[in-house]
Order: C-alpha cells, then sequence, then structure tokens
C-alpha cells in the first residue's frame, strides 16, 4: 500500500517528529485533555449498590488499543469516591504505575464500553478536550509509545516504575484540524482491522500447527508408524489399543526414577563458582521448546551435591518437571543435578531417551489428572510411580523417533513462518499508525474498499 504525502510541509522543531504538514499545529499534549484524574483501587467487599468494574493495566489490550472486559475486576466504590472518576465512552486510560525494561509504564488504550466503571489507583482517566477526536488521540499515544516519548516522564521507586502524568502530558504532538483527526482515525480504525484480521489469521495457524505437532507425537507414541498392525487393549483406559507386540509397562520398570534436592541456598560453598549444572523450575521456559539442555540457570558445587540428597546424573537423563509448569521435559546432554521439583529418569536397555521424551509430552491429559493442588500445582511421587508407557521394541523406538523428528522439522518450519508473518504484521501496523498521526501521509481521500 501506497499513499500520497502532503502539498507541503514545515519544520515541527520536534526532532522525532521532523517535517510535518504546514497546516498542522504543534502542541503539547494536555490542550488534548480536558482533565486528568487519578484512579482508585475502592474496596474488595462486593456485592452491593457500590459495585463498579475497576479497571487494571492487565486489561488493558495493547495491540487493539483498548480495554479487554473478558475478566472484569469488581470493586466497591461509594458515590463520594466516582465524582471525576467514572467512565465515559471515548475517555482514554493511560498506564501510570506498573511496567518493567521490557514494558515501560505511559501505554495508552481507549475505553469504548458503557457499564459504570473507574480506573484502578495505576491507572488515570484522561477525559478528551472539547473538539478533539479520542479515537485518533489514541492513536497518537500509541506513536509516542513506539518512539519512548513516556520514557522521559518516568519515575523509578522501588522496583515499580511510576509515570509523571504532567510531565507527560507537556511533551509536544501535533494537532491536525478536527476534520483531519477525525478521518486519520476512521482510516487507522479499517486499516488496523484488516491487519489484526491477518495476525488472527496466522494465530490460528499456529494454534491448528501446535495441535498437528502433538497429534503428531502422540499418534506415533501409541499406535507406532504401521497403520496395518494388529492391535491389542493396552488395559489402560487413557492409552486405549495399541500395537499387538508391544508391551505396556511402568515407566519406573524401564527407568531409574531420581527425585532431586537443593542444596542450602545460605552456603555460598555450595553455589559459588558452581560447575555443575543443577536443573530447577528457572529453566522451565527452556524447557518448552527444546528436547536437550546443556546449560541451567543456575549451577552447584561439588561440595553442594555432596552436603544434600540431590544426585548427580548421568548425561542423556530425561528430566521432567513435576511441580508449577508441569511435564515441561529434556534430555541432559552432560551431567546434572535436579531440584526437588523435579524427576529424572535414568533410562535402561529397553528405552531410548528420546522415545521417552515423545512419551512424556503425549501425557498432557494423564498428567493433568494427576495433579493436585490450586495455587501451586504438583504431581506427588505416588502418583509418578503409576505412570505407565507402552514400549515397542527399541529399534522401533528409534524409528518412531526419527519419524516425529521429521515432521516436528517439517511443522516447526511452517509455525516459524506464521510467527515472523505476525512480527512483520505487527510492525506494519505501528508504522502504518505513525505514518498517519505524524503526518508521513496523507489519508484525506483514502476511499474504503466497497464490495462489487
Amino acid at each position: 500500500m501506497s499513499f500520497p504525502r502532503y502539498p507541503k510541509y514545515k519544520p515541527s522543531g520536534v526532532e522525532w517528529l521532523g517535517e510535518v504538514p504546514e497546516h498542522w499545529q504543534v502542541d503539547r499534549l494536555k490542550r488534548s485533555v480536558a482533565s486528568c484524574k487519578n484512579g482508585t483501587w475502592g474496596d474488595d467487599a462486593t456485592g452491593g449498590q457500590d459495585d463498579v468494574v475497576c479497571v487494571r493495566v492487565a486489561d488493558f489490550d495493547r495491540r487493539r488499543l483498548q480495554v479487554d472486559l473478558a475478566n472484569p475486576t469488581l470493586r466497591s466504590v461509594p458515590v463520594k469516591d466516582r465524582a471525576g472518576r467514572l467512565l465515559a465512552e471515548g475517555d482514554l486510560l493511560l498506564e501510570k504505575s506498573g511496567g518493567g525494561e521490557t514494558s515501560p509504564v505511559g501505554f495508552v488504550v481507549r475505553w469504548a464500553h458503557s457499564v459504570p466503571a473507574v480506573c484502578s489507583n495505576f491507572v488515570a482517566r484522561l477525559e478528551p478536550a472539547e473538539r478533539v477526536s479520542s479515537s485518533y488521540w489514541c492513536y497518537a499515544h500509541a506513536a509516542a509509545y513506539a518512539v519512548g516519548i513516556n520514557t522521559r516522564s518516568i519515575k523509578q521507586t522501588s522496583g515499580i516504575q511510576n509515570l509523571d502524568s504532567q510531565q507527560y502530558l507537556d511533551e509536544p504532538f501535533l494537532f491536525p484540524p478536527l476534520a483531519e483527526q477525525r478521518a486519520i482515525a476512521a482510516f487507522l480504525d479499517r486499516e488496523t482491522a484488516k491487519i489484526d484480521a491477518l495476525i488472527a489469521e496466522q494465530e490460528k495457524l499456529i494454534e491448528l500447527l501446535a495441535e498437528k505437532r502433538q497429534a503428531v507425537i502422540s499418534h506415533a507414541v501409541t499406535k507406532g508408524l504401521d497403520p496395518a498392525a494388529p492391535m491389542k487393549p493396552s488395559g489402560v483406559e487413557w492409552l486405549g489399543d495399541v500395537p499387538a507386540h508391544w508391551h505396556v509397562i511402568k515407566m519406573k520398570w524401564v527407568a531409574r526414577m531420581e527425585s532431586g534436592h537443593t542444596p542450602d541456598k545460605k552456603v555460598p560453598a555450595y553455589w559459588e563458582d558452581g560447575s555443575i549444572p543443577w536443573v530447577s523450575l528457572n529453566d522451565t521456559g527452556y524447557l518448552q521448546d527444546h528436547d536437550y539442555i546443556a546449560e541451567t540457570a543456575y549451577n552447584v558445587t561439588e561440595i553442594g551435591i555432596a552436603n544434600s540428597s540431590a544426585h548427580l546424573l548421568p548425561p542423556r537423563s530425561v528430566v521432567f518437571s513435576r511441580d508449577a509448569t508441569i511435564g515441561r521435559c529434556a534430555i541432559t546432554t552432560r551431567e546434572m543435578a535436579v531440584s526437588q521439583h523435579f524427576i529424572a529418569w535414568v533410562c535402561g536397555d529397553t528405552v531410548v531417551p528420546e522415545y521417552l521424551l515423545l512419551r512424556l509430552r503425549s501425557m498432557s491429559f494423564e498428567l493433568e489428572r494427576l495433579t493436585t493442588g490450586a495455587t501451586l500445582k504438583t504431581i506427588g511421587m505416588p502418583e509418578v510411580r503409576t505412570l505407565v508407557t507402552p514400549l515397542p521394541p527399541r529399534a522401533e523406538q528409534l524409528a518412531i523417533v526419527e519419524y516425529v523428528g521429521s515432521q516436528k522439522l517439517s511443522l516447526d518450519g511452517l509455525l516459524s513462518e506464521a510467527e515472523q508473518a505476525i512480527i512483520l504484521l505487527r510492525e506494519r501496523r505501528y508504522a502504518l499508525i505513525s505514518a498517519a498521526v505524524t503526518g508521513q501521509i496523507d489519508v484525506r481521500n483514502a476511499v474504503p474498499e466497497t464490495a462489487a
């Protein structure tokens, strides 16, 4: 897509804005705001007539620049505390507190709902001034955020970022005539909706590809590769039928179970300059996307191993998380130890570690059934000892591993393409917003597509 430039430009006097359309004004952001009011957290004793929705930063849909009320938070806010805080359609909500290195505070979304609501104390309500388009200004704030204007107004305290909203509103921006604000907003509404639809298609494709990959693994390690192979009941409800020549056996009989431990964190000699990888919950993010693990977030020393219940495990052990993110697993490539949140399976001669890894990754429903705990989900050791696996001959295990690997390689390539497409579409979205609200393209005559 290409759009014309404006006929004439002038220097804006603002470095990041550069030259801007000649008839646009440069002014402070606060000129677009009638009032800026901090939110309130209210009382959690809900159930009465004072209950209203309290919008949190977690409710910000940062892609669509709006509030997501899929899981609204209700708070009790007396009438006196609602003065100047009840949200009206078109209000802009400014993130004042929270944030982090990768997502600093200062993001703005638009309120487009009609339910009674206030902002939380981490959010400020920006009431649009008269004769401005709140839709345009929502996009304008998004462009400002993308170039980091907000970071100049961030005050860091106690690990939580706080935005000085008045300092932020003193930042300069562009004020097109109201008619152009509306035209730009309408244009961006249309074009970003198209981009969002394309992103949604790619996200659905990623979901389907992930399901396909899981189905390939589950079918191969449960039914084998020969569709004509005679089948027999496994005797295990969740497994169903398996090839007649396979055994169904408890995992503990084909791989030695080893539990883990954490050496005392208060003893520096157990950890300082440690060279032994120690698999813990800090590594579960890595395990999600990798079949093998060579390095860990923390290392222990030989003294730490000697003075704890942790064991030094041989290479090609299968480590498996049984707490929190249950079922994350990988094969070690060197001697390691694990924390008490993990189990290690040291494979015997009858099972290939890669096959056991696939088996564990195909058992999500069974693992979920065995899980206990509301806050910290876990699978107890007695439940782990009940896990069973279909066991083909070793040569067939190797063939299954090779087949699944080739299928995953193909599917992972498609997944990578879809993920890259989403990245490019999001970049396109923000580039289009920035170009439109800074006057680098002229969309006044952009005509919506009509059906033939």
